[in-house]
């Protein structure tokens, strides 16, 4: 059997589940070699705790290095140029390129901050997308802290990861009260969304009426169906609009912090490949993860490229939640392995969605079974739970990658959850 070159590219939560899941199916036989172009794995959904200072970079960052060669899987740290699909070659910006016999493109997104005028960590709002951003925003939220004044949250016209920006709103309302300035902070929710708690899914079981609340007891108003037009040093000018998708009104509001979080779009190294991305440059895939043109190529992750649930007065992206990820992951690894042998690919993502939405001294956690509706399950629950059950998280997550485990962490924790409360 020709030894086989398996090249995933990028190391988030889907590329880092991916070398461990083809390690454990076909790493006897083939090379798994993983491309990235930070030296680091950094586990996003802690992003928002380091965000207010709750945690520091190192506490969810590994390095990727040395864990790729205590696994036995190479490693390239090295910035994508341009995929050149028919030569089976990834052009890197250092002027190398990468072969491949299989590639799988776990890229994540790329910050469409420029898309408006004023926006983003460059601009005059802060992020949360990336842990160096989330340091960022904490450097700024220590400096506002310190001469306190109105705060606007939430995610831009085009954003499909919802979950962050209800996170850190509801953090930064916890944290404020921690240091007894909350009083001194009038906070505003800004987003694209129709309604609260639709979360690009159509809302799952009740989270309109749970995050509402959630809002109304932490003093947060909203804007829905919100369009940021531009931001300035500290005014943010926003259009509210109406069902039909015309402008209702226009407010100008001030803010001395703000952290929005941007649409995405698919990375530049494979932007305008015909066949193999859409117009936003997300991976075009089938059922089994595969790349209908170029069948060698595969896509998991929020580098993907899945249709909106519905028609939003403003556009709204599909978010790719965890459980979601680790099913695209999972299914990848055995057709790969199913390709290698001289069969055909059979397995399929779930495409669930699970999320466990943090808020500081409680949280949101939702199960939508399939993602989009109609579906088997649509459920959603609030509590402190939540909140132990994401620090959880996070520390078996962080073990899971130091070990090399492939275990289903998301399907396991679902089981139980599905168990508990007696959803089965």
């Amino acid at each position: 059997m020709k030894k086989a070159v398996i090249v995933v590219l990028g190391a988030g939560l889907g590329g880092i589940s991916m070398v461990f899941d083809l390690k454990a199916e076909v790493g006897k036989n083939h090379q798994i070699v993983l491309v990235n172009k930070a030296e680091s794995f950094q586990f996003t959904p802690s992003n928002p705790w380091v965000g207010v200072g709750w945690r520091e970079k190192n506490d969810i960052t590994i390095e990727l290095a040395p864990l790729m060669a205590k696994h036995g899987i190479d490693f390239i740290q090295a910035s994508a140029k341009k995929l050149v699909p028919e030569a089976n070659k990834i052009e890197m910006e250092d002027g190398s390129s990468v072969d491949y016999d299989y590639l799988i493109i776990a890229t994540g997104p790329e910050l469409a901050f420029d898309e408006i005028e004023g926006f983003g960590p460059e601009g005059h709002t802060q992020s949360v997308c990336t842990v160096d951003h989330a340091v960022q925003a904490n450097a700024a939220f220590e400096a506002f802290c310190a001469d306190p004044g109105p705060i606007v949250v939430g995610a831009a016209q085009g954003a499909s990861c919802f979950g962050p920006a209800y996170e850190y709103a509801m953090i930064l309302d916890k944290e404020l009260r921690n240091r007894k300035i909350r009083d001194k902070v009038p906070m505003t929710f800004v987003t694209s969304e129709p309604y609260i708690g639709h979360l690009g899914l159509g809302g799952v079981g009740d989270t309109k009426g749970m995050l509402e609340h959630e809002m109304r007891q932490r003093s947060v108003r909203w804007i829905t169906n919100a369009k940021v037009e531009k931001v300035e040093a500290t005014t943010m000018t926003v259009s509210e609009h109406n069902d039909d998708g015309s402008e209702k009104t226009r407010h100008q509001l001030d803010f001395k912090y703000s952290m929005m979080l941007p649409a995405f779009r698919g990375i530049a190294a494979v932007r305008d490949i015909e066949g193999l991305v859409n117009p936003r440059g997300f991976i075009i895939i089938d059922k089994h993860q595969r790349n209908p043109k170029y069948p060698n190529i595969f896509g998991v992750g929020v580098a993907i490229a899945i249709a909106p649930t519905e028609k939003t007065p403003v556009p709204t992206g599909v978010p790719k939640t965890g459980y979601m990820i680790e099913s695209m992951v999972a299914a990848t690894a055995k057709n790969i392995g199913a390709l290698l042998d001289g069969g055909e690919p059979k397995e399929e993502a779930t495409w669930n969605a699970f999320c466990l939405a943090d808020f500081g001294d409680r949280g949101v956690a939702f199960l939508a079974q399939p993602q989009n509706p109609p579906r088997n399950i649509n459920w959603a629950a609030e509590g402190m739970w939540v909140h132990l059950a994401k620090v959880a998280f996070e520390k078996y997550f962080m073990h899971k990658v130091r070990k090399g485990i492939t275990e289903t962490y998301y399907e396991n924790a679902v089981m139980k959850l599905l168990a508990m409360h007696k959803l089965k």
